[in-house]
């Protein structure tokens, strides 16, 4: 069924993927600070800071979204734990103000939380497990979290693993296009040997964004995919993967380096509820390597 849909972050990682999938039948309304690049026809762009109260009030009022899939963020771990009122400003101010906004319009919202909600002494989270952040941006997004359950009644809170994958639309932040090119320079990359993660490719958690934005629930779910390892044994499966040596790929433990954010060891998340509620399927590392890079090609 058509529908009206508004994306925020839509120049980003996360946001090109939602925008290159959403359906051809869909009324896109794209929010970001910066120019698109090859958007789809069915999208409509609208260069804004969503922190500027009057102008976002003023752009849901001439768009009347159905929907609000709400992804901008400060999602910089240091440089929310420096910048602090800024990440505030936001990552839970303005997530508050848009969940209000979008219940006034009786739209329903989708917000991208995180797994750094979580202090990372347990791992294998579910939904219900008390959130219980160590570094500031899991804070701010705790707080927004918060703030959508007190001001929206069909809310959706996304908490969303480490996203790995190359963009699929215009550049976004990915880490493993700096990855591939250093290993391709024969440049070692040190990767946290600590840190356990569940990850997800982009392509499935914009398509899975998308079936949240389309369905009726409401709640908090975790969108990960199925594989939980660490970051240094997943970047020596990607370096296999795309036919490097492993040796390039040498372990740090993130937590003791200088001048960092503290960083969760184990947040990695449960996905069997979303296996559940969404008919997306949610890979196993080595398959999300192969729909990352058959995707490329």
């Amino acid at each position: 069924m058509s529908k009206r849909i508004l994306v925020t972050g839509a120049s980003g990682f996360v946001g090109g993927s939602v925008l290159h999938f959403a359906p051809a039948d869909w009324e896109v309304h794209a929010c970001s600070r910066s120019a698109l690049s090859n958007a789809p026809s069915n999208v409509i762009h609208h260069a804004i800071d969503l922190c500027e109260t009057e102008a976002t009030a003023a752009l849901f009022e001439a768009v009347k979204p159905e929907v609000v899939l709400h992804i901008a963020a400060i999602a910089n771990i240091d440089y929310s734990e420096i910048n602090t009122d800024e990440a505030v400003a936001i990552n839970t101010e303005c997530t508050g103000r848009l969940a209000l906004l979008a219940q006034k319009a009786g739209a329903r919202f989708v917000f991208c939380s995180t797994d750094n909600v979580f202090d990372g002494a347990a791992g294998n989270y579910d939904e219900i497990f008390p959130v219980s952040p160590i570094n500031f941006y899991g804070r701010t997004k705790v707080a927004a979290e918060v703030l959508i359950h007190e001001v929206h009644t069909n809310a959706a809170i996304a908490r969303v693993a480490l996203v790995i994958g190359l963009p699929v639309m215009g550049s976004g932040n990915s880490f493993l296009i700096k990855m591939e090119e250093n290993l391709r320079n024969g440049t070692a990359i040190e990767i946290p040997e600590n840190e356990i993660r569940s990850p997800i490719d982009v392509i499935t958690l914009g398509k899975s964004l998308l079936e949240l934005a389309d369905n009726d629930y409401h709640g908090v779910i975790n969108l990960a995919g199925s594989t939980a390892l660490n970051r240094y044994d997943m970047a020596r499966q990607i370096a296999t993967k795309l036919g490097f040596s492993t040796e390039l790929v040498k372990p740090i433990n993130s937590n003791a380096l200088q001048g960092r954010a503290p960083r969760p060891d184990d947040v990695s998340l449960n996905n069997e509820f979303a296996r559940e509620v969404l008919k997306t399927p949610f890979p196993e590392l080595d398959e999300a390597l192969d729909i990352i890079f058959n995707a490329k090609s």
